[in-house]
């Protein structure tokens, strides 16, 4: 137990931009097909160091067929909270849940170089404290860590609708359900905060049937995947308005609050429009009525196609939809970069206006059909997918992998893991760095990213920057 603060809990979004800068990541490798186990790179992003770049330590689990995909910490700055914070918590501990065994490792990176298994929380503690399968995204809050899942009960998780568990903060135990009314909510995907707002906002996928083996074209061209976003009463663990983004606008993904919580506005990414195959961003917000609503103010148009260019899949459009398959904020709430897992690209827009995004900065790399080279002249396999910002906004690193099957549905053939960093302009504007190309070890896929004492998509903060 520490008597003060972990010095990488910050009150502010403010205060946490003139931390230090980040010197190492962690990112996630997975083998797509099982054969490996998956693990823990750790790499050098330290421009300093003899060994910028590259994998400077690797833990490997001991089960194969986890399939590592989303991640978090143990604590954050939420745990500066006024009301149940536990300001004595270490930021020490990864939580890497297996989106494809239902399995949770606790990982210990207080010596990064050292990083060792602390904790294995088998599926079946999980199945029979909160009867939710294929757990997803970490999010640590002021009185312990909440855990977003894919599935609900059964072999093919179909058994009731998916959820949110929370686990305690110190030891790790499943505590359980945090729905106390979910109202229309069956699906489930991401979830983020406002502490002092007292209110959560979350967003759907699809059930395990149409996501495990890959998009599952009948229900996509029907619209049965989600296309609701969800608020709810933080506390309270009860639906307070649920939005309908429009059935047409399948899989509502990324959920991306302004990180000052004087604001009460944030981002959902959607995959595809199914009438033009559009990429859309919608910005929600509480008006001056207390009222939640949400307006679509990014769209990004499909690119056409020669039909023997493109995956099966994808032939009868004859044309390459955006896939917009992840998003982040900058902390100062200027920046939200946008992955264009489709065309190979990299949005950043100027949201200092959230009603009237302006694309400021754009790099173009990957891609079903472009196959844009790195500056460096090595292959980029796929295309920018799990991005994220450092704290003071100035580097923006991100990976190549989606999930295993819809890589192989889109991407055929193996396309090797990558993961590239690009420096932000003082205006916007991004320019990749041609020296940083972290090479993974072969048979292996790399997807989200976490950096040492936090980053843009992991921390809440429970005080306005001033």
């Amino acid at each position: 137990m520490n008597l003060r603060p972990d010095p990488t809990f910050y009150a502010t979004p403010k205060i946490a931009m003139e931390a230090p800068a980040e010197t190492l990541a962690f990112t996630l490798m997975l083998s797509p097909d099982g054969s490996q186990p998956d693990g823990l790179a750790v790499v050098d992003v330290d421009p300093k160091s003899k060994t910028y770049g590259q994998i400077v330590h690797s833990l490997l689990m001991p089960n194969k067929g986890d399939e590592f995909h989303h991640f978090g910490w143990n604590a954050c700055s939420s745990s500066l909270s006024p009301l149940t914070g536990h300001s004595f918590l270490e930021r020490r501990y990864l939580i890497i849940p297996g989106i494809r065994s239902s399995r949770i490792y606790i990982i210990d990176v207080k010596e990064p170089l050292k990083a060792k298994i602390h904790k294995i929380i088998e599926p079946e503690e999980l199945f029979e404290k909160t009867g939710y399968s294929r757990p997803h995204t970490i999010h640590c809050g002021p009185e312990g860590i909440y855990v977003s899942t894919l599935g609900g009960g059964g072999e093919d998780g179909t058994d009731g609708p998916p959820g949110i568990f929370i686990m305690d903060c110190e030891t790790f135990e499943i505590l359980g359900r945090y729905e106390m009314d979910r109202g229309i909510q069956d699906k489930h995907y991401d979830f983020w905060w406002n502490l002092p707002r007292d209110y959560m906002v979350s967003s759907e996928w699809g059930l395990p049937p149409q996501f495990e083996n890959g998009v599952v074209a009948e229900d996509l061209l029907s619209n049965k995947y989600g296309h609701t976003i969800h608020f709810w009463d933080l506390r309270g663990r009860t639906v307070s308005k649920s939005i309908d983004l429009g059935e047409n606008h399948q899989m509502a993904l990324e959920i991306r609050p302004a990180h000052d919580p004087v604001k009460e506005y944030g981002f959902c990414g959607v995959v595809v429009d199914t009438t033009n195959l559009q990429g859309a961003i919608f910005t929600w917000w509480r008006d001056q009525d207390g009222e939640w609503q949400a307006k679509k103010t990014i769209t990004i148009d499909p690119v056409p196609a020669a039909k023997e260019d493109l995956p099966p899949l994808l032939q009868g459009f004859e044309a390459v939809p955006p896939l917009v398959t992840d998003i982040d904020l900058s902390l100062d709430d200027r920046f939200l970069y946008v992955a264009c897992w489709g065309l190979g690209e990299m949005h950043q827009y100027d949201v200092t206006d959230p009603m009237h995004p302006k694309l400021v900065g754009k790099v173009e790399i990957g891609g079903i059909v472009a196959k844009r080279k790195h500056p460096n002249g090595k292959e980029f396999g796929y295309a920018p997918q799990m991005v994220e910002i450092s704290r003071d906004g100035k580097r923006v690193y991100w990976t190549n992998s989606l999930y295993s099957t819809w890589d192989d549905q889109f991407y055929p053939g193996e396309r090797g893991a990558a993961m590239v960093m690009a420096h932000v302009g003082e205006n916007g504007g991004l320019t990749l760095d041609q020296d940083f190309w972290v090479e993974f070890p072969e048979g292996y896929r790399s997807h989200q990213i976490r950096l040492e004492g936090g980053d843009c998509s992991t921390d809440s903060f429970c005080y306005p920057s001033v």
